[in-house]
């Protein structure tokens, strides 16, 4: 049974990967009915709000599911939401056995939707593929158990490791390609942030625009309110998503940005900045499951030293410029090869004429 039940989970994580970037606040869940031997119903979670992967599945499968095996990549909910638990569901069904990828990390659940099953004579097991059914969905279980978003840093640098040149010319160090790739994990995010520095020498748009997906929050770090009433992220339309962070508190001072649209978060003050741990609780309190963190180097730098960021994507492009550019970190009081922050390499492949590494901090990052 481990190899049949391998392959059916294999494709269970197929379908769940299509509700990427779509399924916020929730996770992405795929399911598989299997009878004698067929898959007679399938499905997703395709929106928030919208039907579970295992209501898709069911439906689709019809009087085909009594008696039937039942492939989902996280445990089935046993708790009403917007949704009926699916548990039920299941049990409706008179489905013969569930098997799950991975134990629902939400306490409201935890272990609840497989004990339900089992109460109605329904055989289960769980952490098939386990490895890979939490890889899909790290900014959800992050948030849920920790309350504070997963954070991914992106950025873009030459083959001597320099992400502008002297003059802080950027664009373009990576390959079209690459860029493409960056819209696409911009899309799967609910936040983009971005230092006011980078606001102001770049002045970025920050949405989704080479390819089909929606334009996450885009997130202002600037203490001081310094951002310009004139930058992209406060044109038209693009205020109205857009979250100045500050630690300035006077409400006459706030009214320049409110008049437009954007949206202010006074933060605590910590070593003369915003502070960032402040910021991410704040953020994971108003939903938001996963950023982008997108630069400057002074931002990125101060984030990694604390352990706020959870991931690196490194698009590193087959040009050098010499010593005289910008690096991708300004890290503070490191002075030997001791101190180095160590990383973890989880992949590295190949965009264009682009090579893209993926790590991980080695020590985990710190939930407060």
């Amino acid at each position: 049974m481990i190899a049949t039940d391998i392959k059916y989970m294999k494709r269970a994580l197929t379908l769940a990967k299509k509700g990427l970037g779509k399924t916020s606040p929730n996770p992405a869940v795929g399911c598989v009915i299997v009878k004698n031997g067929k898959i007679v119903g399938e499905g997703w979670h395709k929106k928030a709000g919208g039907p579970h992967a295992e209501i898709h599945a069911l439906e689709k499968a019809g009087v085909d599911a009594q008696g039937a095996d039942v492939y989902v990549t996280l445990e089935p909910c046993s708790h009403t939401g917007k949704t009926p638990p699916c548990s039920e569901a299941l049990i409706r069904a008179g489905v013969k056995r569930v098997v799950a990828g991975m134990s629902d990390p939400n306490p409201q659940v935890n272990g609840g939707g497989l004990a339900a099953l089992e109460r109605a004579g329904i055989k289960t097991s769980c952490g098939i593929l386990e490895s890979d059914c939490r890889a899909i969905n790290l900014p959800f279980i992050k948030h849920i158990t920790t309350g504070v978003p997963y954070v991914t840093y992106k950025c873009a640098m030459t083959l001597d490791g320099n992400i502008a040149t002297v003059t802080g010319e950027s664009r373009w160090i990576s390959c079209e390609e690459s860029r493409k790739y960056v819209h696409k994990m911009r899309s799967s995010m609910d936040a983009i942030m971005v230092g006011v520095d980078t606001i102001i020498t770049d002045n970025p748009q920050l949405t989704v625009r080479h390819v089909n997906g929606k334009d996450p929050l885009r997130v202002i770090v600037d203490t001081r309110l310094r951002t310009p009433e004139s930058v992209n992220v406060l044109n038209g339309q693009l205020s109205s998503r857009t979250i100045i962070a500050t630690t300035e508190s006077n409400p006459r001072v706030h009214l320049r940005y409110l008049k437009l649209g954007a949206t202010i978060l006074v933060c605590d003050y910590y070593d003369g900045r915003v502070c960032m741990k402040d910021l991410l609780q704040k953020l994971g309190a108003m939903g938001v499951q996963s950023i982008l963190l997108e630069g400057g180097s002074h931002l990125a730098g101060s984030m990694l030293q604390n352990g706020l960021i959870d991931e690196l994507v490194i698009f590193v492009a087959p040009k050098i410029i010499g010593s005289n550019g910008f690096a991708p970190f300004t890290l503070q009081g490191i002075t030997s090869m001791a101190q180095a922050i160590k990383l973890d390499f989880t992949d590295v492949c190949r965009i264009g004429s682009d090579i893209v590494v993926t790590a991980r901090p080695e020590l985990p990052c710190s939930p407060d």
